[in-house]
């Protein structure tokens, strides 16, 4: 697009929505230009905060006319790159789109629009006499519309589900400005076309999330806290299933951490002390949420019968929140991974039982192509989501795209996805094909092409591009 080109569609942006609402060259600030994936930050044309739908409509119809392209932003808080502005972009930021609408407490609903944070949600279903059960680190930040768009897990998907399973009802905005509206309440809605499944999860592709209907989920009465220490992966399935036999749903949380990562974690709470007297193959985070306080007696003869049984080798049950929030603490540490190493995160998926194969193959693998090599292993098992990082400090001289080849070629050999909840965006681009068959790629091209025919909604993010080689050589092998 011609320089004149440009500066005319940002002219007509602030004619449209005001000068307060219209942010350029210098006025941009940095938080804008880049989220967690670490990629090199480059201003675009402008950024744009509407304060409505209409508004959102607005600027979408005229960045349509004009085929400039457009990026919808969030908390900025994903790891894929999916947010991330190039020079030439429009960023649509939905921040000031902020609120709760109704808390409909006989459909269980909460109406909100897309900006607001998911910590203000989960206050405003706690105050409701509710839970809204997804729940992220970054829960502070984030928005609700960004967590739909990239269909966000957390740790409690083995109770609840993915950010899919959260909503009843959506509200986004098309390329061309038109506004579809299906803001429903009921849980059995069988009229056709299930149109806001393709928003969920579409990354801001095929529309921009506006307002969406929530489903909120009774309150537990006590949430109990345990990490057990087991002597290898089968252990860990094992007692993740006899766990489920007893209490069903009631397990929220199973996160698995081997050693690397544990040790990890330990060192940056409080005491730098293991809360188990010695070292272990592997730890288990659990959580057991109920709807009756029986003071986590049952949680606890249940873990008792495993120490006996010999599938669990040792274990702690937090006695107060303060234990909880410690235990809790150790994998949270992600959080530090950016300031104590530099890290090459992965987030996959595979089959349950083919993790721990999976964790010893990458293993294998990385240290006979990189013996000074650093990696850190963890995950929510029970969703079958597996987190992988390398510290790229401890592999010298190899480059991020050498090691995204050697973990996504084992993803793809393990028949597993190279996203579980953190989306595809640019960074996974090129990698899309080991894990979507070409029929797939093609209908979701096709599905791009009806609702976004210039292409403005966040190019270049999601499906691979003729340039993409990766994606392009596994497809013409399938």
């Amino acid at each position: 697009m011609a320089e004149q080109t440009m500066k005319a569609i940002v002219q007509t942006l602030i004619d449209a929505l005001g000068a307060e609402s219209v942010r350029f060259g210098d006025a941009i600030e940095p938080r804008y230009l880049g989220d967690w994936s670490g990629r090199s930050p480059v201003p675009p044309l402008a950024v744009v905060l509407p304060r409505s739908t209409d508004e959102v409509a607005t600027v979408l119809r005229l960045c349509n006319e004009a085929r400039q392209s457009v990026v919808p932003q969030g908390g900025m808080t994903g790891l894929a790159g999916g947010a991330i502005p190039s020079s030439g972009d429009i960023c649509l930021s939905l921040e000031r789109l902020v609120g709760i609408e109704e808390v409909d407490r006989a459909s269980a609903t909460m109406t909100v629009l897309a900006g607001t944070t998911l910590q203000t949600v989960q206050d405003a279903a706690q105050e409701a006499g509710f839970e809204f059960a997804l729940d992220l680190g970054a829960r502070g930040s984030c928005q609700i519309g960004g967590n739909l768009a990239t269909n966000a897990g957390g740790v409690r998907v083995l109770q609840s589900g993915t950010a899919r399973d959260q909503v009843l009802g959506l509200e986004a905005v098309l390329a061309d400005g038109s506004v579809l509206s299906s803001m429903n309440k009921m849980v059995k809605n069988n009229t056709g076309y299930d149109l806001r499944n393709l928003f969920i999860g579409s990354e801001g592709t095929l529309g921009v999330i506006t307002r969406a209907v929530l489903r909120l989920k009774p309150r537990r009465a006590a949430r109990n806290t345990a990490l057990c220490a087991l002597s290898d992966y089968d252990g860990a399935v094992a007692l993740l299933r006899s766990l489920q036999a007893t209490f069903g749903d009631e397990i929220g949380a199973f996160e698995i951490m081997w050693p690397e990562f544990y040790d990890f974690g330990v060192a940056l709470t409080r005491s730098r002390q293991s809360p188990l007297g010695e070292a272990y193959p592997l730890y288990a985070l659990i959580e057991q949420a109920g709807f009756s306080d029986d003071h986590g007696e049952r949680f606890a003869a249940a873990l008792n019968a495993q120490l006996e049984a010999g599938v669990v080798m040792d274990a702690v049950v937090a006695q107060s929140q303060a234990e909880t929030q410690a235990l809790w603490a150790i994998r949270e540490a992600t959080a530090e991974l950016p300031v104590k190493i530099e890290p090459i995160n992965f987030d996959v998926s595979l089959p349950i039982g083919e993790i721990g194969h999976f964790v010893n193959a990458c293993r294998k693998d990385f240290t006979a192509r990189w013996p000074t090599h650093y990696g850190l292993y963890f995950g929510h098992i029970g969703d079958s989501n597996l987190h992988v990082t390398l510290d790229a400090r401890s592999i010298p001289g190899v480059t991020v795209e050498e090691v995204d080849h050697a973990l996504y070629g084992m993803v793809r050999d393990y028949s597993g996805s190279i996203s579980a909840e953190h989306g595809i965006g640019v960074l996974k681009r090129p990698f899309l094909g080991y894990s979507r068959s070409p029929a797939e790629l093609a209908c979701m091209q096709a599905i791009k092409h009806a609702l976004d025919p210039h292409g403005i909604l966040n190019p270049g993010k999601v499906l691979p591009a003729a340039g993409d080689q990766d994606a392009r050589n596994e497809q013409g092998t399938q």
